[in-house]
């Protein structure tokens, strides 16, 4: 009779053993979802971080209302500042660190200065020679390029010292406005012309009619590029057109005479008119000033909610 093999019973797996086999697995699956998760978060945080900074300084622009027809805006003060009552303003332009550049007129005390911002003290200045009357000024890299009145001579200064400067000749009727967008030039010569410029050979390389409605907006005097615009001084008003660099169209309005008014209230009865506007475009401020005006301001805009009668703006802006 043959003899069974007995099977050998199977031992029982230890339910100790199969947990921890079973946890060693969930832990190296942990480890391992960590390390590829835990770059995909920071990468995610970084993001998040750069979206929320980037809508940040996008909302912290200079706010312009936009509409299907021109806009309008009235100012707000946000500060004011020192400016010398003897400087006849003829450009403006922040060059950070609470410094400005100015360009000053008149024949025999014209000049170009650095100017400490928070209290109007000059900090370097270099005289023109007394046959010319200054006008625009702006700031590419290092040069500061400035016109002068009745001429088409230019100079061009090393902004770290003014004594450094050159003569160029430039191809506008007259100088009047200069301003830079980083990469060229805009001018103006006190017609109704927004010229765009060479800044290496000084050529006239575009230039557009200034118009607002179909009717020509003469005068331009003081430029700024803000937000891809052209915003310029009209002469003799107490208006900022804001200009496309496309077309000359203009695209708003920045009512300010309230500063004028305000001034002569104050017994400042020798001013003269408003210009200067200068962008300090890493903080979002803006600043305005006059010819002859004993204060500087940093103004906020605000849009015009209520209806103008027609012909406001003609009669105000468009002299």
């Amino acid at each position: 009779m043959a003899i069974k093999k007995k099977k050998k019973a199977m031992k029982p797996k230890d339910p100790k053993s199969s947990s921890s086999s079973s946890y060693s697995m969930s832990s190296s699956h942990r480890q391992l979802l960590l390390l590829l998760i835990f770059p995909l978060l920071i990468f995610v945080c970084f993001v998040t971080v750069y979206i929320i900074s980037f809508n940040s300084n996008n909302n912290n622009n200079i706010m312009l209302p936009s509409s299907s027809s021109a806009s309008l805006c009235t100012i707000e003060i946000v500060n004011e500042f020192p400016h010398d009552p003897h400087a006849f303003t003829q450009g403006l332009l922040y060059a950070g660190n609470d410094t400005l550049f100015e360009s000053t007129g008149l024949y025999g005390r014209s000049s170009v200065r650095k100017v400490d911002l928070q209290t109007g003290k000059v900090l370097d200045l270099q005289k023109m020679d007394d046959s010319y009357f200054g006008e625009g000024l702006t700031l590419l890299g290092e040069r500061l390029f400035q016109v002068a009145w009745l001429t088409k001579t230019g100079f061009e200064y090393d902004r770290n010292n003014l004594s450094k400067f050159k003569k160029f000749t430039h191809q506008m009727k007259d100088g009047w406005g200069l301003a830079t967008d980083g990469k060229i030039l805009f001018g103006s010569d006190g017609t109704s012309v927004l010229y765009q410029i060479n800044p290496i050979t000084l050529k006239v390389i575009e230039k557009h009619i200034v118009k607002y409605n179909d009717r020509e907006v003469r005068y331009i005097n003081e430029l700024e590029y803000v937000n891809g615009e052209v915003w310029a001084n009209v002469w003799q008003t107490d208006c900022i057109a804001r200009i496309s660099p496309q077309n000359g169209i203009v695209l708003g309005w920045i009512l300010l005479p309230d500063l004028r008014k305000g001034l002569m209230a104050n017994g400042h009865r020798g001013i003269d008119v408003l210009n200067g506007i200068a962008l300090d475009s890493e903080n979002h401020r803006i600043f305005v000033t006059g010819k002859l005006w004993p204060k500087l301001y940093e103004i906020k805009l605000h849009p015009v909610k209520k209806h103008l009668e027609d012909g406001v703006i003609e009669r105000n802006c468009i002299p």
